[in-house]
């Protein structure tokens, strides 16, 4: 039972870790373009 001392609030800071991150991605604009990379991928590039 002792674990659980050290789980639960270790579980709490990994969560809000990554809730931090995607909230950082979000402000960042991370995901503002998601078609331009699709279509990237098809095109060619030619110098």
């Amino acid at each position: 039972m002792n674990i659980m001392v050290v789980l639960i609030p270790g579980a709490l800071c990994l969560g809000a870790l990554g809730l931090a991150a995607f909230f950082w991605s979000l402000k960042s604009g991370q995901y503002e373009d998601l078609d331009g990379d699709a279509r990237r991928i098809l095109l060619d590039d030619e110098d």
